[in-house]
């Protein structure tokens, strides 16, 4: 199934577990509404960044475990605990082609028509 999902989003985190136990594989697609979760766009660089150590689903269901704790101190602790080289996580997190990647996947839902987080499709 393919996913859009904001990891700012407490109707995506709540979604979260059970989509994450359905059958199948996942085709997470990056989906963050800034003007409603400011903070949305760094949890996406962050668990892209992640995702190039090999723990992108592990950085996903942190984040949506503990939504309080999102601000970038925190970010690191978590790239710590998943055992993530942390100067790599950080520079990876900042790069552009990160950004173009959340940026991308964002485009491709609003051309599927995406409207309000989470979205999914099966496949």
């Amino acid at each position: 199934m393919i996913v859009y999902a904001d990891l700012g989003c407490p109707h995506c985190a709540a979604a979260w577990a059970g989509i994450a136990a359905g059958p199948g594989r996942i085709a997470f697609r990056h989906f963050p509404v800034a003007s409603k979760h400011p903070r949305a766009p760094a949890l996406h660089a962050a668990a892209e960044a992640a995702g190039r150590q090999g723990r992108f689903f592990e950085m996903v269901d942190s984040l949506y475990a503990d939504r309080g704790r999102v601000d970038d101190p925190h970010l690191w602790e978590r790239a710590r605990r998943l055992g993530l080289e942390l100067e790599r996580f950080e520079a990876d997190r900042r790069s552009e082609q990160v950004a173009a990647r959340v940026r991308r996947d964002f485009e491709s839902g609003i051309r599927a028509g995406v409207t309000s987080t989470p979205a999914v499709f099966g496949v």
